[in-house]
């Protein structure tokens, strides 16, 4: 292995010439290229891959101080439209709309959260029920991830309605570990009457997680 050093002249170094134009130190990797600079376009220090400032930028420091990192797994979606008699046994709810994703870790063809990389996740989830069958045992919400089962808790009617009907919301939040390849999706729950209950999907139903650490 060869040992490069690089002795400062002077104790101010300078990188750059104040043009209007990308300052950068690049890292010549086996496998993948880093860099670090100013991206003049946005007058933000940036650190991302590759050898092109702005094209895969992974750190965003801007003038304000505030600091972003674009491709950072983060997700946030909702239904769209009911999700109508929902029988009873397990369903998975049919959040399919995304607002963002910034990492495309979301399929709103399976309605199913995937982990591009090993974490802890912040993972929440909320619905509102309508038609409910006085005749259930119980409902629970239910996030399902690979490495575990998280339940919401068990909501019994006991005769709180007189009679079908009426609404119910359910809301549900956790940190959640999870694998590289891992996946996570929710459900409801029903235990017992007829299959009449409905997701009321015309309202914000969220499904949202972003990596924590």
């Amino acid at each position: 292995m060869s040992t490069t050093r690089v002795q400062l002249i002077d104790k101010n170094t300078t990188v750059g010439t104040a043009a209007a134009e990308d300052t950068k130190i690049v890292f010549d990797g086996n496998a993948q290229d880093f860099h670090i600079g100013i991206d003049d376009s946005t007058d933000s220090l940036t650190m991302g891959l590759g050898t092109a400032l702005g094209t895969t930028t992974h750190v965003r420091f801007d003038p304000v101080g505030a600091v972003t990192m674009p491709l950072q797994p983060c997700f946030h979606v909702r239904t769209n439209g009911n999700q109508s008699d929902l029988s009873t046994g397990s369903t998975t709810l049919q959040y399919n709309t995304e607002r963002f994703d910034n990492n495309a870790d979301f399929d709103n063809s399976n309605y199913t959260f995937t982990a591009p990389v090993q974490g802890r996740y912040l993972i929440t989830a909320n619905l509102e029920l309508s038609n409910i069958d006085n005749a259930n045992d119980y409902m629970r919400m239910v996030m399902v991830t690979s490495n575990q089962t998280y339940y919401q808790g068990i909501w019994a009617p006991d005769k709180t309605f007189a009679s079908d009907g009426g609404y119910f919301s359910m809301h549900m939040a956790q940190i959640v570990d999870m694998d590289a390849s891992d996946t996570c999706y929710i459900q409801i729950q029903i235990n017992a009457g007829s299959a009449q209950t409905d997701l009321v999907g015309t309202i914000p139903n969220t499904f949202t997680g972003c990596l924590l650490a």
